[in-house]
């Protein structure tokens, strides 16, 4: 897999990354704010969010509680976005970032319309090789529901390896959940590559279909 870091540096750390025509990470930017909440508004999302994003003042807070992180070096998220028309189609980060021992913590989602098409582990792919070599972090990990065979899915094909199980770690409508937990090392090797590419799926969302 061939990507491009462009565009400037925060952190010592490039800001966008070209994988191809069909597929870019860059940062979070406040024209972005319309697909946030119609992300958000997603059953699934719903589901997992901490807090509903609901009014335009709701995404913008979110994409500005993205963009301090960055610049205070804790977290760093990107947009996965169609390399030809700057439409969402996902977000991935790491997170609670720990410098003294080189760890961060991955999370991702895509929108409804980009799901089964492989944009999340591709971008979760592209983020781990941007962490390792940009950010300078050797571990990552994620975890995930057991009853999410889906996020399962996306983290092996990212090379994330099942390292274990936390017991009844979270709690959605009154339900404790177990949580598998993976981790990918700077020096474990990349995975190979998916079958199937992303393709571009829909131009970015108007703020007005949205209200």
């Amino acid at each position: 897999m061939t990507v491009r870091q462009a565009g400037r540096k925060t952190h010592g750390v490039r800001e966008r990354v070209e994988v191809s025509r069909d597929l870019v990470l860059r940062r979070w930017a406040m024209r972005d704010a319309a697909s946030v909440r119609a992300a958000f508004a997603d059953p699934l999302m719903r589901e997992q969010t901490g807090r509903p994003i609901v009014s335009p003042e709701d995404a913008e807070r979110w994409i500005a509680e993205r963009a301090d992180e960055w610049e205070g070096g804790s977290a760093f998220a990107f947009a996965v976005v169609d390399g030809a028309s700057d439409g969402v189609l996902g977000h991935v980060s790491v997170g609670a970032v720990n410098r003294r021992h080189s760890v961060g913590w991955v999370s991702y989602w895509t929108t409804a319309a980009a799901r089964g098409r492989g944009v999340a582990s591709l971008a979760c792919r592209v983020l781990a090789r941007w962490a390792f070599d940009e950010a300078e972090l050797f571990r990552l990990e994620l975890g995930h529901r057991v009853n999410n065979p889906g996020s399962c899915k996306v983290a092996r094909a990212a090379g994330f390896s099942v390292e274990g199980r936390q017991r009844q770690k979270l709690a959605y409508d009154g339900i404790r959940y177990d949580v598998e937990l993976h981790a990918r090392l700077a020096t474990d090797p990349e995975p190979l590559a998916a079958a199937s590419r992303p393709v571009a799926v829909a131009p970015p969302v108007s703020t007005r279909a949205c209200t």
